[in-house]
């Protein structure tokens, strides 16, 4: 399965970035869908994660209130807006699909990665 992912890039501490992600394969519409990162010399961390009809979602503590998750089944993407970001938050972001229905906060229940966009913010 193909991940597209797009949206990274440099912005300055307190702005706002978009990130997308498109899976080219049609069979994995209804999977949970998730956002991790990795900054350099960390391991990569959960972010976000959205259960396979949207209506459920979990994030890690470090984002929460200032990134959302959401999905459109019809064109099979999973989004992640980013507000408020800070130097702490540069990383190389992946999306990634999971197994079942999710919402999935493990790393290990995600079978599919997208192959990373680089967000950096500058304080």
């Amino acid at each position: 399965v193909q991940l597209q992912a797009s949206g990274g890039g440099l912005v300055q501490a307190g702005d706002s970035l978009r990130l997308s992600c498109a899976a080219v394969e049609g069979a994995t519409r209804y999977y949970a869908k998730g956002w991790f990162r990795q900054a350099p010399g960390k391991d990569r961390e959960f972010v976000a994660a959205i259960n396979w009809n949207g209506r459920s979602t979990e994030y890690a503590y470090s984002v929460k209130g200032r990134f959302t998750i959401s999905r459109d089944n019809v064109k099979n993407t999973v989004t992640l807006q980013m507000n408020g970001l800070k130097p702490e938050d540069t990383a190389v972001y992946f999306c990634a699909i999971g197994t079942g229905r999710g919402p999935f906060l493990d790393a290990s229940l995600y079978e599919h990665w997208g192959q990373g966009t680089l967000v950096t913010v500058s304080s």
